[in-house]
C-alpha cells in the first residue's frame, strides 16, 4: 500500500506504527487486544521451545543454536506484544519516533557503543542469511509435508514459503545495513527500525517497485504460516 500511495498511503506509513494504525481502524481496539493476545502466546511457544532445546543441548543430544534463535524471537515478539498491549489501553506512540534509534543511541554512549551496535548489525545480518538460505534450500519443506495437503496445494505453499523467507530475510539485511551505517558512522540517526529500512529501499532504481516486490514476499509469508497454523500438528 505504502509502495504505490493505495488508500492514500506514503512510505512514512511503513513502520510498525502505521501497521498498527491500519489493525486499529480495520477492526477497533478489539481487534488490538486479540492480537495483542496472540502475540504474547507466541512469544510464550518461543520461550517453552528455547527452553527445551535447552534441556537437549545439556543433554548433549542436540546444539545449542536454536536455543538463541528461539529467545531472540521471544524478545522480538514480546515487545510487539508491550507494544499492541499499549495501543489497546490507549497509552501507544500516537506521534510516531523511531524506538531503535534512541535504543542505539543508548548503546552508543556505553564503553565500545559503535562495536555493541556493529555487533548487534552482525547478528541481524546473520540471521537475514540465514532467512534466505532456509528459504532457498526448502529447509521449511519437512513442515509442509507433515500438513498432508493435496499436491497442488503443497506446491504452491511450498512457493510462497520460498518466497516468504526469503522477502524476511532481505528485511533483516537492511535492518543490518542501517545499524552498520549507524556503527561506521558512530551516528545513532542511521540507524531504524522497519520503516526507515523500507523507506532506504524506496530511494533505490525502481524502488517502488522493489518494495512492493518485498511487500507481496511478506503478505506470502503470512500465508504460509497462516496455513501451517490451521493444519499443523504441535
Amino acid at each position: 500500500m505504502s509502495a504505490f500511495e493505495i488508500g492514500g498511503w506514503s512510505d512514512e506509513d511503513a513502520d510498525k506504527k502505521g501497521v498498527f494504525d491500519l489493525i486499529e481502524g480495520v477492526g477497533g481496539r478489539l481487534l488490538l487486544g486479540i492480537l495483542a493476545l496472540g502475540l504474547f502466546c507466541y512469544t510464550t511457544w518461543r520461550l517453552i521451545q528455547a527452553f527445551r532445546e535447552g534441556r537437549k543441548a545439556k543433554a548433549g543430544t542436540k546444539k545449542g543454536g536454536k536455543v538463541i534463535r528461539y529467545l531472540f524471537s521471544a524478545i522480538v515478539y514480546l515487545l510487539l506484544a508491550l507494544y499492541a498491549t499499549k495501543r489497546f489501553f490507549g497509552n501507544g506512540d500516537k506521534g510516531g519516533g523511531d524506538n531503535t534509534q534512541s535504543t542505539v543511541s543508548e548503546l552508543m554512549s556505553k564503553p565500545f557503543g559503535d562495536w555493541l551496535v556493529g555487533l548487534l548489525g552482525l547478528a541481524l545480518a546473520i540471521t537475514g542469511i540465514y532467512q534466505i538460505y532456509y528459504g532457498m534450500s526448502e529447509k521449511y519443506r519437512k513442515h509442509v509435508q507433515d500438513l498432508s495437503l493435496r499436491s497442488t496445494a503443497s506446491r504452491n505453499l511450498l512457493r510462497a514459503g520460498k518466497i516468504g523467507y526469503v522477502a524476511r530475510g532481505i528485511v533483516w539485511l537492511m535492518l543490518a545495513w542501517l545499524l552498520f551505517k549507524a556503527s561506521f558512522q558512530s551516528d545513532s540517526g542511521e540507524a531504524g527500525d522497519t520503516g526507515k529500512a523500507f523507506r532506504f529501499l524506496e530511494t533505490a532504481w525502481f524502488g517502488s517497485y522493489l518494495l512492493g516486490a518485498l511487500g507481496i514476499g511478506l503478505l506470502c509469508y503470512g500465508v504460509f504460516n497462516f496455513i501451517r497454523a490451521r493444519f499443523e500438528r504441535f
